[in-house]
């Protein structure tokens, strides 16, 4: 392997002074146009380096000279997003709900502020449109366990449900009827199969309707009702309707009165100023089934 420079014959150039296996290297510069990018490049990224945010240091960083910071920037953004929000719904602040589905102007700003609010706190749960899953409500139907008015989907939205951290939240309980030992094996599904033929669904072959009514009067009417329609105040669903949080199998129903039901709701009154609350409020309800 040789490593005297010297010209090649064919191109003119110099080389190296290496070959291998009689291949030469050439000595090719690189273009000046590209020698000069490369530079003001390096130039650049200095000038960068001084005038931005760059190296880290022990608990913190250089500011730049121009003391600029994109977190401070993206704060300042929302700071005016917010207060333009605030002067669109200034309108929200002392009119009452009523107030807010009455008027068109108010009514929009409502519907936009609370559809954004939705999609950041609700959807996880209810889904998109609040069409709701299994063991998390339809938002678009006419079955509320609680109400569906305007104050009462206010109320359950500010005070959640079953949510500890907030002194008026709403509490209703279905009871292990089972796992605490109230109900037998058979008198659980006794009254499931009465509580289906309530609700219109098919009972199990030779199910003793009689027998499940007699541990239904004694054990359910006093929170579901002696019809099963349900009672809002204590949060005991219709069970005379096709609608079913849980599922209407008959081992669904079964899981239910054996090992009892207690969904949880936060209270968003801790997290939500109450202008949004209000718009939170009028957006649930205008979604179809609000009464």
């Amino acid at each position: 392997m040789s490593h005297e420079p010297d010209f090649d014959a064919v191109t003119g150039q110099s080389t190296t002074g290496h070959s291998w296996d009689g291949i030469r290297e050439l000595n090719t510069p690189l273009p000046r146009w590209w020698l000069w990018t490369f530079y003001v490049t390096i130039l650049w990224s200095i000038g960068y380096w001084l005038v931005y945010p760059a190296w880290p240091l022990i608990s913190s960083h250089t500011t730049g000279f121009f003391g600029y910071s994109s977190r401070a920037a993206v704060t300042v953004e929302v700071q005016a997003l917010e207060q333009r929000r605030d002067q669109q719904a200034a309108g929200l602040k002392t009119a009452s709900l009523e107030e807010i589905k009455a008027s068109p102007d108010l009514l929009r700003v409502a519907l936009a502020r609370g559809k954004a609010s939705f999609a950041e706190n609700c959807v996880g749960c209810h889904g998109q449109g609040g069409t709701g899953a299994p063991s998390y409500p339809n938002l678009t139907d006419d079955d509320w366990v609680w109400g569906g008015a305007l104050k009462d989907i206010q109320t359950t939205i500010q005070h959640g449900i079953r949510w500890t951290q907030n002194a008026d939240t709403r509490v209703g309980e279905m009871l292990a009827f089972g796992r605490q030992g109230m109900l037998k094996k058979d008198e659980i599904e006794q009254v499931v199969d009465f509580v289906r033929s309530l609700a219109k669904l098919e009972p199990a072959k030779g199910a003793d309707l009689a027998a499940g009514k007699a541990v239904y009067d004694a054990n359910c009417a006093a929170c579901h009702g002696e019809a099963g329609k349900g009672n809002r105040e204590v949060g005991a669903p219709d069970l005379t309707d096709a609608i079913w949080l849980y599922g209407s199998s008959r081992e669904a129903m079964i899981e239910s009165v054996h090992n009892g039901r207690a969904g949880i709701m936060p209270a968003w009154s801790s997290r939500l100023d109450p202008v949004t609350i209000k718009a939170l409020t009028v957006y649930v309800h205008s979604l179809g089934g609000g009464q």
